[in-house]
């Protein structure tokens, strides 16, 4: 049976092996494991069930695994994506003032078209248009959206009637707490220790709980929490996605999928050294099981899934087959156990890992054409856009509005494809109904 496996996976041709699959796997993880924290907190500020979105988490993400492991063979773990979660919460149902289970409908109406663009291949067709500088200003920057967040959350950043924003109280002691596991967190990080923000955030918690500054669960096992308060919600509020307004938000929530995993997966291929005379083998797989993994999670009850970028922790450490997914998959359905620990976890020990997630998709930024003002303002728009109008979507908005223009003036026009120019045109209606509602 073993050898079975071991032939499945390829051990041989990849040069791995059992043991270093399981390391991978296990690195992957530790690397991961805080998104089972993060996503009920952020999820929670729409009013969603944070024991049900933890567990609805903890299972998409072992199910998108065992897809990505089994069937696509790739070492790359999915879980719940940073950024558009946030989208959700912050933008959709606070700023739009749509309720949760609408806009859980409104992912699982996306991820059903993710699936059907997916499978004729027109989810690569639609990507392959957007330039490249724009996919790269959109990873920065909701990289930077997230780290605005998580400043906002842990109390360093505050609103501010003079300066629009400020410096938060550092006479607070929670305040503190966010510092304190920023500065151990990015100590980590540059000591490449692996699985970094997870440890900082357990040493947070230690630190938290010595001063009374988070108080500690009186149990730390238990069982799953129930899915009920999220368990096909989203089907049953589908008919609630009847106005333009709510179409909107489909659309946006399929565009950042498809720029947050599309460009996760060909980075992390290329890692892996999976990427072969510029052709990645299986890629149809890879989005099959993402894309399918994302119709899973808002059954469930959870935002957009997608590959997760921490996978390249365990690629570092040897992992090289579709094994080491399926490792990461176990310790999620594990991992399921712990939710007592959502009561220790505060915004203030998930602030510091927002932060470091920020920097970590910010590095992009250095694959942008800053020396071309037509490809720099419209990237430069969508990188500021998303923290200054607290909105993933108006950032991505006012980039993609711009660049037809500003490359029709620099009278590089043709190069724009008509996709580009039809998406100009439904950013205009978007923003348009969103100053109208």
């Amino acid at each position: 049976m073993g050898q079975k496996i071991a032939s499945y996976f390829q051990f041989d041709e990849l040069g791995t092996s059992y043991k270093k699959e399981f390391l991978a796997g296990l690195t992957t993880f530790i690397s991961m494991v805080y998104i089972l924290f993060v996503n009920p907190n952020v999820l929670g500020v729409s009013g969603m069930d944070k024991g049900a979105v933890f567990t609805a988490t903890a299972l998409a993400s072992a199910f998108g695994c065992f897809l990505m492991g089994i069937v696509a063979r790739y070492p790359i773990a999915i879980s719940a994506s940073l950024g558009i979660n946030a989208f959700f919460s912050y933008t959709v149902v606070l700023g739009m003032k749509i309720p949760w289970q609408t806009a859980l409908a409104g992912v699982f109406v996306a991820s059903i078209l993710f699936m059907i663009l997916t499978a004729f291949k027109i989810r690569e067709m639609v990507v392959d248009a957007i330039p490249r500088d724009l996919k790269m200003a959109i990873s920065a920057g909701i990289g930077l959206f997230i780290a605005f967040i998580g400043l906002s959350d842990g109390g360093l950043v505050t609103a501010n009637k003079s300066t629009i924003v400020g410096l938060g109280s550092l006479h607070v002691g929670s305040t503190w707490l966010t510092i304190v596991g920023l500065i151990l967190t990015i100590i980590l990080m540059s000591a490449r220790v692996p699985g970094a923000i997870f440890i900082g955030m357990v040493i947070n918690v230690i630190v938290g709980l010595s001063t009374g500054l988070i108080h500690a669960p009186s149990a730390w096992l238990s069982g799953v929490p129930s899915l009920k308060p999220t368990f096909g919600v989203a089907l049953m509020n589908v008919g609630h996605i009847n106005t333009l307004q709510l179409a909107v938000v489909v659309l946006t929530f399929l565009l950042v999928t498809f720029f947050d995993t599309t460009g996760t997966l060909v980075g992390l291929t290329e890692q892996a050294g999976i990427v072969k005379n510029n052709k990645i083998p299986r890629i149809g797989r890879a989005l099959a099981a993402d894309s399918t993994t994302m119709v899973v999670g808002s059954l469930l009850g959870t935002s957009p899934m997608g590959a997760f970028v921490e996978s390249s922790a365990g690629i570092a450490v040897g992992g090289r087959s579709g094994f080491t997914a399926v490792v990461v998959g176990i310790f999620f359905l594990l991992g399921s156990f712990f939710s007592p620990l959502l009561t220790v976890i505060t915004s203030q020990v998930t602030a510091p890992a927002l932060i470091i997630v920020g920097t970590l998709m910010a590095q992009s930024l250095k694959n942008i054409h800053w020396e071309k003002f037509e490809v720099a303002a419209p990237a430069f728009l969508i990188l500021v856009g998303m923290p200054l109008t607290y909105s993933i979507s108006d950032g991505i908005a006012l980039g993609f509005i711009t660049y037809p223009l500003s490359m029709i003036a620099a009278k590089r026009g043709k190069e724009v494809s008509p996709i580009m120019y039809g998406l100009a045109v439904v950013f205009v209606i978007f923003l348009w109904i969103l100053q109208a509602g």
